[in-house]
């Protein structure tokens, strides 16, 4: 079962920052600065080419004790033993969960309550949703906070916000009932991507340990 603290720090990595911050540099980064999961998303890329890449952010994350998954590529992820993958809302998760297997985590991005009972049904460990626009997903129309709010009371599986996330806002997200936060230009575009993911991992914890103190 997967353990939804793996998901409180969640960076994407993207390659939309140039050379100088490549996938293996953003998640070796936040990885260092205590992400406790690393989704390789890398569409500009065929399979042969982000295989190794995702090979060597697997071991990182081995080292590292940060779950690893692989946006959409299901072969890359199965090839390169991540330790599981994360799909778009059309994407049948039923079937990707038959693909995977039982052990390994799936994670599904989802627009409504709706979609989240479907995703659930087929399998899914956590959703995503977008909650604020971000020029790192353009295609993503963002839900809000109140629309994050509809998908966590709609499942019983943890819900991870991602979109606009930073440092600023991010505990906003977990107040609306998300696990977890997961950021792209937060920590990748950041001047000192360690510090930065330190910085978020840090306000995670606080958060947590200032409502088991109310509890």
């Amino acid at each position: 079962m997967l353990d939804p603290r793996s998901l409180e720090v969640y960076v994407v990595t993207s390659g939309r920052f140039g050379s100088s911050r490549d996938h293996r540099s953003i998640a070796a980064a936040a990885i260092a600065g205590g992400a406790t999961a690393i989704q390789l998303r890398a569409p500009e890329l065929g399979d042969d080419e982000l295989l190794p890449i995702a090979s060597e952010i697997a071991a990182m994350c081995r080292d590292g004790r940060a779950a690893f998954l692989v946006n959409d590529r299901v072969d890359v992820a199965l090839r390169c033993g991540a330790d599981g993958v994360h799909v778009g809302q059309d994407t049948d998760a039923a079937r990707v969960r038959e693909r995977i297997g039982p052990e390994r985590i799936l994670g599904v991005s989802v627009a409504d309550a709706a979609d989240a009972v479907v995703a659930e049904r087929g399998g899914a460990d956590y959703l995503g949703v977008t909650v604020w626009a971000t020029p790192s997903k353009p295609d993503a129309i963002p839900r809000g906070l109140a629309g994050l709010r509809d998908v966590v009371l709609a499942t019983s599986l943890p819900v991870v916000g991602i979109g606009g996330i930073s440092a600023s806002n991010a505990r906003l997200v977990l107040e609306a009932g998300a696990a977890g936060i997961a950021v792209i230009s937060a920590v990748a575009a950041a001047g000192d991507p360690v510090s930065a993911t330190h910085e978020l991992v840090d306000l995670v914890q606080r958060f947590r340990e200032r409502r088991e103190i109310v509890r």
